[in-house]
């Protein structure tokens, strides 16, 4: 039982909601644009995706151990920085942690080659990049985020192509819509391992992991963290305009709020690691609540106003926004979400 609690600690399943949104995202637009839902090909997905995300923690928790990475972070702050911590505290030995990413890449392979036997051959393409960017991500020779590429290769795979391939394995075709509806929450999840990078900065350079943080300074990176978070809005404001996205996807900019106090904070603290907390924890429930919101939206749209299931879903909507709004009257204010 303890060996189950170190690797539920190892695994950091809390931040698995970086691959469900996606995916959930993929799969309503499938069915609200082309009414289709397969319910066992959403559930094999979302296995196949947690388990890539699940290879690329363990891998990284690897390899930032063996650089010394772990060793030297002072300034971690959990849940949000400086890994699992298993390592360093001796609770795994590094050959059980890359062996348990070896594992969970496995599983996810098996996911893709039974989705390119079942539906098509692109989804082959899509968990070869995956597997790529998840395992060389720190691993080496590549080590991407050395490169200051690990935050673009997130980006891409946990927002652009995760809610791409759910829509393909419910449609077996290709869209642009996908895509186009997928970039807000590409840059939220770019903008969580941004933020989170703030913290590990002292560490990451010592050992020259070069994240966009280490080669920009906190100061000049803070204002990436700007443009990455409004830049989500302005997204999902054009997409909605432009008629590419249905057009109550604009509930999702509720969020906006939530973006905004979190930039002035790290605008403010941005080399306080401790004190910069609230935004580490606001963009992951920007991340959260403006993926779900723009699912909702997406439902929203496939109902007939007024409709039985149109009220449903916009009570879903008023809930998911109270709670969203709850959640930040905590954080900001300094206190400790329930």
């Amino acid at each position: 039982m303890n060996k189950l609690k170190v690797w539920f600690t190892e695994l950091r399943a809390p931040f698995l909601t970086g691959t469900i949104i996606p995916i959930i995202l993929g799969t309503v637009i499938a069915w609200a644009r082309n009414s289709l839902f397969n319910p066992l090909y959403f559930a094999i997905a979302l296995m196949g995706g947690i388990f890539v995300h699940l290879g690329a923690n363990v891998a990284n928790d690897y390899y930032d151990y063996k650089s010394g990475n772990d060793q030297l972070n002072k300034e971690y702050v959990r849940p949000f920085t400086g890994g699992s911590r298993a390592l360093p505290m001796c609770l795994l030995t590094p050959k059980e942690v890359l062996s348990g990413s070896i594992v969970l890449f496995t599983l996810a392979s098996a996911v893709g080659l039974y989705f390119t036997w079942a539906v098509g051959p692109f989804v082959l393409v899509l968990g070869i990049f995956g597997l790529f960017s998840a395992f060389f991500y720190t691993g080496h020779p590549l080590s991407l985020a050395n490169k200051g590429l690990g935050e673009l290769f997130v980006g891409v795979n946990f927002g652009l192509l995760m809610t791409l391939g759910a829509f393909y394995v419910q449609t077996a075709a290709l869209a642009v819509e996908p895509l186009v509806a997928s970039v807000p929450v590409a840059l939220l999840i770019t903008a969580i391992l941004y933020i989170n990078a703030f913290q590990d900065y002292t560490s990451d350079k010592a050992v020259g992991k070069n994240t966009l943080i280490v080669r920009l300074g906190r100061e000049k990176a803070a204002v990436g963290y700007t443009i990455l978070m409004f830049g989500t809005y302005a997204a999902i404001l054009l997409s909605a305009l432009l008629n590419v996205t249905p057009i109550y996807t604009l509930i999702a900019i509720v969020t906006l709020p939530l973006a905004v106090k979190s930039v002035q904070h790290a605008r403010q603290f941005h080399s306080s690691p401790f004190q910069l907390v609230p935004s580490n924890a606001l963009t992951i429930i920007c991340h959260l609540f403006t993926g779900i919101l723009l699912s909702l939206g997406y439902l929203l749209s496939a109902f007939a106003p007024l409709s039985t299931g149109f009220l449903t879903v916009l009570l879903a909507v008023g809930i998911c926004t109270a709670f969203a709004f709850f959640l930040f009257r905590k954080i900001a204010y300094g206190k400790k979400p329930a």
